[in-house]
């Protein structure tokens, strides 16, 4: 007989299939496609307030009722659009979020033309390469760091909402800006390539 193999450890967040999934293929993943970069700034912003599984759950239905994360199309959204969305069961029908999603699209075409890719200038926060964290519990994890408190006021500056402090630091450690796997979970090794480790 076979013996089963054994559950790999895993940060203490990911307790259910979809946030498993997530956790063991995407969270903490260097992402540098501009798209992608976009779908995780209005999912964060959408999740502000509520957990992040609500947003995995409905994350299917957000690609479809926004395009598929294309900012050219989301700036041009009109009223009528913004209507239907607010109709849409399957996403966050909050008026505010739904408007910050246009206006973020507006504002990331303006990077997009200044930096040519928002990729180039995100990155910047973090001199070009993730930042490895050293956590041993999800204690020692923060809200915020000095980089999100940076990002988070140039991001407003250049028009984007819903971007305060705390929604930064979490896209950061989405989109792999920020290693914040735990010491002990499988995934923070796969994630260090080089060891670049800090405190």
């Amino acid at each position: 007989m076979n013996p089963k193999p054994a559950t790999p450890i895993r940060c203490s967040w990911a307790t259910n299939d979809l946030s498993i999934r997530y956790h063991d293929e995407e969270w903490g993943l260097p992402t540098h496609d501009d798209v992608k970069l976009f779908e995780f700034l209005i999912l964060e912003g959408a999740q502000a307030g509520l957990s992040w599984d609500t947003i995995l759950k409905k994350r299917g239905n957000y690609r479809t009722a926004f395009d598929h994360f294309d900012p050219k199309k989301i700036a041009r959204y009109d009223r009528r659009k913004v209507q239907s969305l607010m109709n849409n069961a399957g996403i966050i029908r909050n008026r505010l979020k739904i408007a910050s999603a246009i206006r973020n699209a507006k504002a990331f075409l303006k990077v997009q033309d200044e930096f040519g890719s928002f990729d180039a200038y995100i990155w910047q926060f973090t001199g070009g390469s993730p930042l490895v964290n050293s956590r041993r519990s999800v204690s020692e994890v923060p809200a915020r760091t000095p980089e999100s408190d940076a990002m988070s006021k140039d991001l407003k500056k250049r028009g984007f909402s819903f971007v305060g402090t705390t929604i930064c630091y979490a896209f950061m450690q989405a989109t792999g800006m920020v290693n914040d796997h735990l010491m002990g979970c499988f995934r923070y090794d796969q994630l260090v390539p080089a060891k670049r480790k800090r405190g």
